[in-house]
């Protein structure tokens, strides 16, 4: 993160404004905005320069630029057209350690106007770090539509209850809880109709009857890895849990996604070492729920599919705990098509099986003779210890040893690794390019198509750049 955003208070602050021109005044429009206590240097000024000053708003000082016109300011910004002027206004501010902006020159600025949508008191910036302005100002445009002009008021009626809320909820999760129960409310609606008074009396009965909230448990699926798959339901639930609890197959860019105050606990399982055993895990997930908790059971690829979500539901079921499942992609969907292999091809593979690489505890093996059929597919998942004896199994049930396989590792990830051969060689493939988990393995005759359909981190992600910008 180049730069750390941060919105300043400015109601009554000195800022100095060296520039008079166009873009000064495009600048002083949004400082004056803020309520900032403006002073403008210039030899010239334009006429609105004048018209304010003559209003009050604003305090001229007709001269050059020199050092000593920064003391007693809290923030400075050159908007001249001359760069020696510039140069020296971000020179003399840094010395001072004084937050500076020189316009169109991102080198000289220690801090950056970003695009803003303004729904006051609620405010979105958008910034590229000075990269690209332009862009930022397309998707600053793109919000303008999406947020409608009723979040200003909305805001301004519950910031006025803040202080109640607070008084009665004790605890910012209950209190988190209320806002939530709140903004699904029909205060919202009265709100965009326009009927405020209307507004504040629904939401001083919900404050008034305010009954504690329920704990729950979400089991979400996150995907195989790329954040762009998680489903819309999915980034809901994990912006509103109280608490997290997560899988080492959840990316870290997922990660990022939770909602900054909610509590990340890892109870993450590698392949060969479980750090929290499942029935302590299960235990956890009661516990929160039962003190009230919103529990994001979040977990890579899909809950339902190797993921042991049945069984933690089991565990919340004689509780009486409420809980949701919502699906994600699974590793086989979207690790092999991140790799360019289509799981059915009706030249090639007319069935798909998932499978695990792990044995059940009582060592029970799978049908072999049934995985070992031609023309279908097999998705495994958590095979790479257990690589040789699937070789073996498969090889001794009668697949071809000459039937292509693929190992994908990190699936969907900008990381990714696909390794191409044939059963035979699956083990030693493996430990020659060094596979480390997370790893699909796909056996099929489909995997013979993988070099034709690649497409992921190749030249397509120039095009799809392209299309982002000309949605935007």
């Amino acid at each position: 993160m180049q730069y750390l955003p941060i919105f300043a208070q400015l109601q009554q602050r000195p800022v100095l404004l060296v520039g008079a021109g166009h873009v000064a005044l495009r600048k002083a429009n949004t400082l004056l905005s803020a309520g900032a206590r403006l002073t403008v240097v210039a030899t010239d000024f334009h006429s609105d320069f004048v018209a304010w000053q003559q209003q009050g708003k604003v305090q001229l000082l007709h001269a050059e630029f020199h050092p000593a016109q920064l003391d007693g300011h809290f923030l400075v910004v050159a908007a001249t057209d001359d760069d020696a002027v510039n140069h020296a206004v971000f020179q003399a501010a840094e010395a001072r350690q004084m937050l500076v902006n020189t316009v169109d020159d991102q080198p000289n600025c220690s801090f950056i106007f970003p695009a803003i949508i303004d729904r006051s008191p609620l405010l979105v910036a958008v910034s590229s770090g000075g990269a690209a302005p332009v862009l930022a100002r397309r998707i600053r445009e793109k919000l303008e539509t999406l947020l409608p002009q009723h979040l200003g008021p909305l805001t301004q009626l519950v910031g006025n209850f803040r202080a109640a809320v607070k008084q009665k909820l004790d605890g910012f999760a209950a209190r988190r809880q209320f806002w939530e129960k709140v903004f699904n409310s029909s205060v919202v609606r009265e709100v965009q109709a326009g009927r405020l008074d209307q507004a504040q009396q629904q939401l001083e009965q919900l404050l008034t009857n305010e009954q504690p909230e329920q704990g729950e448990v979400w089991l979400v699926g996150a995907g195989p890895g790329d954040p762009e798959l998680l489903t819309l339901k999915a980034l809901q639930c994990m912006q509103q849990a109280d608490v997290v609890v997560y899988d080492y197959l959840v990316s870290e860019p997922i990660l990022q996604l939770v909602r900054r105050d909610a509590e990340l606990i890892c109870v993450g399982k590698k392949a060969g070492a479980h750090s929290v055993a499942q029935e302590d895990t299960n235990n956890l997930l009661v516990s929160l729920a039962l003190s009230g908790k919103k529990v994001c059971r979040l977990k890579g690829g899909d809950p339902f599919i190797f993921g042991r979500g049945a069984e933690e539901i089991e565990v919340l079921l004689p509780h009486g705990i409420a809980f949701q499942v919502v699906p994600g992609i699974t590793a086989a969907a979207g690790c092999a098509a991140y790799a360019g292999i289509a799981l059915t091809h009706r030249d090639y593979a007319q069935t798909v099986q998932f499978v695990t690489g792990h044995c059940r505890k009582d060592g029970t093996e799978p049908d072999w003779s049934s995985l070992a059929k031609p023309n279908q597919t097999l998705a495994i998942y958590m095979g790479l210890m257990k690589a040789e004896h699937i070789q073996q199994q498969l090889l001794q049930a009668g697949r071809a040893a000459q039937t292509p396989v693929a190992i994908i590792e990190n699936g969907t990830r900008p990381e990714q690794r696909v390794f191409t051969g044939q059963l035979a060689e699956l083990a030693a493939l493996i430990e020659q390019q060094q596979v480390q988990s997370p790893a699909l393995l796909i056996v099929g005759e489909v995997v013979a198509l993988q070099s034709q359909l690649a497409w992921f981190g190749k030249s397509t992600s120039q095009a799809a750049s392209q299309a982002l910008l000309n949605q935007l």
